[in-house]
């Protein structure tokens, strides 16, 4: 694991954490509408999850205050498929039916923007701090 020596890697690892969060909504959101024939093989939905990772040496009781986030994993939903009764598709099993991702697309788009919003404040952190170190180094001119 990288050492946290700075607000630019405490920043840098939060926003790849949010672009593996980005990452699985778009998996999710591309599999809303895919259709299988059994419920085994339908797609499940993806989560990450996060953990707080603090300086190396340290944990939250002896923190010095350097901590970050990473994702920990990325979890399968554990929701049941779609059932859908549609005897003419080619993959529909013996009774007729086909089985859906059970992705809610509302949901999704939801947690892409908090992502998105999320990843939008890192970034800002980051420009506030270098035009701040800029003026600073501008004022010993």
């Amino acid at each position: 694991m990288a050492e946290i020596k700075n607000i630019f890697d405490v920043a840098g690892r939060s926003m790849g954490a949010q672009m593996v969060r980005l990452n699985t909504i778009a998996s999710n959101l591309a599999n809303a509408q895919t259709k299988t024939g059994s419920p085994q093989t339908a797609y499940k939905p993806l989560r990450t999850v996060f953990e707080t990772v603090y300086e190396t040496g340290f944990s939250a009781d002896t923190s010095n205050g350097h901590a970050t986030v990473d994702v920990s994993e990325i979890i399968e939903l554990e929701r049941e498929p779609i059932k859908l009764f549609e005897p003419n598709n080619p993959q529909a099993d013996g009774d007729g039916y086909v089985y859906g991702a059970p992705v809610d697309v509302d949901e999704e788009m939801v947690e892409m923007m908090e992502a998105s919003r999320q990843y939008q404040n890192n970034l800002e952190v980051v420009t506030t701090l270098r035009a701040l170190m800029m003026r600073t180094v501008n004022m010993g001119k």
